[in-house]
């Protein structure tokens, strides 16, 4: 059960809906929420302009500090006083990347969904790897809000995609507080390699229900098929408003490779995505 959870703030405004989502969680698990701001400075961004003029850098400082103000005040009105939530700024010399290390004393991280649109006024806030390069890092799990946000709180239909596999069981350990108290549990068991049908779908549904949790199981993957559509779109056709996965990848000359299911869905998600790696 969560009692510490850190959400990740930028200078965009869909940071609000991302504390909607931190709220309902911090109130459902009677847990305490940071927002921590941790976006790259103007400097990190666009480090030829101090070359242009020396006077530029003072102005390149004031705007980041009016950026983080905004994102201060609008913090705090969307908390509307909660004494659950408190503000916290990562300093420009520790961000973005700082988050990583702040995150190892949160039990859960609450993400965002990088921009699909590279002119996005926010898009430079983090690298577009932020969110796996977090997850991956930290060790710890967390719940990836969509660009579009959460039309609902996420939790009462859930969709299980199972991997016999250490990411996957850690995904499914982090969001039995969530499958305990659903009203519906989807599982999709993938194929083993080289096979055309689950071969551990038994042990997970065994697992789920040694915990309380009566899921119902779905045998439809084709070895080859692209995973994470086909995640999308069950979840889709069962309207479910949280989909629990592993977070598969790895750095590779400082790019991170990540897996075909992954990266799909971080690009294409339409519901609130608990992970882990």
């Amino acid at each position: 059960m969560p009692r510490s959870i850190l959400l990740h703030v930028d200078s965009s405004e869909r940071s609000a809906a991302r504390l909607r989502v931190a709220l309902q969680l911090a109130e459902a698990f009677d847990a305490e929420l940071t927002g921590l701001y941790a976006v790259a400075s103007s400097v990190a961004r666009y480090p030829y302009m101090l070359e242009a003029a020396h006077s530029v850098g003072p102005l390149m400082m004031q705007f980041d500090q009016e950026r983080r103000e905004r994102a201060q005040a609008a913090f705090l009105e969307a908390a509307a006083g909660s004494p659950r939530a408190r503000w916290a700024v990562l300093p420009d010399e520790e961000a973005p990347w700082g988050f990583s290390r702040r995150a190892l004393y949160a039990d859960l991280l609450v993400l965002g969904q990088a921009p699909a649109d590279k002119d996005d006024p926010s898009a430079g806030d983090v690298p577009a790897d932020f969110v796996p390069s977090v997850v991956v890092g930290s060790g710890k799990p967390a719940l990836v809000v969509p660009y579009i946000g959460a039309s609902r709180p996420a939790g009462r239909r859930v969709l299980v995609a199972w991997k016999e596999s250490r990411e996957s069981a850690r995904a499914v350990a982090a969001a039995l507080p969530w499958l305990q108290r659903a009203e519906q549990v989807h599982v999709a068991a993938a194929p083993e390699s080289g096979s055309g049908t689950p071969t551990t779908s038994a042990d997970i549904e065994a697992y789920l229900q040694r915990h309380g949790v009566k899921p119902q199981m779905h045998r439809q993957f084709a070895a080859g098929a692209d995973v994470g559509a086909s995640l999308l779109s069950l979840a889709a056709d069962h309207d479910v408003d949280l989909l629990v996965m592993g977070c598969y990848g790895h750095s590779c000359l400082r790019e991170w490779v990540l897996g075909g299911a992954t990266r799909s869905v971080l690009q294409s998600m339409t519901v609130p995505v608990l992970m882990a790696h």
